[in-house]
C-alpha cells in the first residue's frame, strides 16, 4: 500500500527530468553594470510553438515569471526585458538592458507543457563599473556645501571692495580740490603777519645816523 503512494511522486520526478532535457543552456552568464547581457536557451522541436518564459528565484517552484512569448516569433518587451522564440532555430533569447547590482540572482529559462514546466536554471552576475566608482569617489559629498556658501560670499565681499575703490577714486579730484583751497586760505592769512614781521625787522635792524647839525659843523 505504501508503494503506491510511491507511484505518482515516482512518475512526477521521472517526467521532470525527461523534460529537463529537452531545455539546454549555460548555467552562468555574467554583465557589465549599465551595460546588457543575452540568455540564450534552446530546446527540442516538439516544444516549438509553447509559450517560452524567464522566471527569477533561487527556487524553480517559487520563483517569478519575468516575461513570456505568446507561442510565436513576436519580440515581447517589458520595462529592461526583452524575450524572443527564434522557432526556425529552435531557440529563444532573453536580454537585460541597462544592468543594475541588484539584477543579480538565480533565473530560471523554461516554457510551458501540459503538466510541470521543465525549467533551466541560470545564474546571473553583474559586474561593478569601477569607473563610475571611481568618479562618484572624486565627486564632493554634500558636506561641502558650506564651503561653497562661503567663497560665494567671499567673492561678494571683493566685489562690493572693488565697487567701494571705485567710488573713492572718483572723489579723488574733490579731495584734491579742497586740499587747494586750505593751502590757498593758510597763505593768505599768514602773509600779513610774515609782512609785518620782516617790516619790524627791517625796521630794527635799520642803520643809525646822528644829527643832521653834527654831520655838517666844521671840524
Amino acid at each position: 500500500m505504501y508503494l503506491l503512494l510511491f507511484f505518482p511522486l515516482f512518475f512526477w520526478f521521472s517526467g521532470f527530468s525527461a523534460a529537463q532535457k529537452d531545455i539546454t543552456g549555460p548555467n552562468a552568464v555574467s554583465g557589465q553594470e549599465r551595460g546588457s547581457l543575452t540568455v540564450q536557451c534552446r530546446y527540442t522541436s516538439k516544444w516549438k510553438t509553447s509559450r517560452k518564459w524567464w522566471c527569477r528565484g533561487a527556487a524553480w517552484s517559487s520563483c517569478k515569471i519575468q516575461i513570456q512569448t505568446d507561442g510565436s516569433e513576436k519580440e515581447q518587451k517589458k520595462e529592461r526585458l526583452s524575450i524572443r522564440d527564434y522557432q526556425k532555430e529552435l531557440v529563444f533569447r532573453v536580454t537585460l538592458e541597462d544592468l543594475r547590482r541588484d539584477d543579480a540572482d538565480s533565473y530560471w529559462c523554461g516554457f510551458e507543457r501540459l503538466g510541470t514546466d521543465p525549467g533551466l536554471k541560470v545564474k546571473v552576475t553583474v559586474v561593478p563599473d569601477l569607473h563610475e566608482e571611481s568618479l562618484s569617489s572624486v565627486r564632493p559629498s554634500p558636506t561641502l556645501a558650506p564651503s561653497t556658501t562661503k567663497t560665494i560670499k567671499y567673492q561678494l565681499v571683493t566685489t562690493t571692495s572693488n565697487s567701494t575703490q571705485l567710488e573713492t577714486g572718483t572723489s579723488a579730484p574733490t579731495r584734491s580740490l579742497l586740499s587747494n583751497t586750505y593751502f590757498l586760505l593758510l597763505v593768505f592769512l599768514k602773509l600779513p603777519l610774515l609782512l609785518s614781521m620782516l617790516g619790524i625787522v627791517l625796521w630794527v635792524n635799520r642803520p643809525q645816523r646822528g644829527p643832521a647839525g653834527l654831520q655838517n659843523q666844521p671840524k
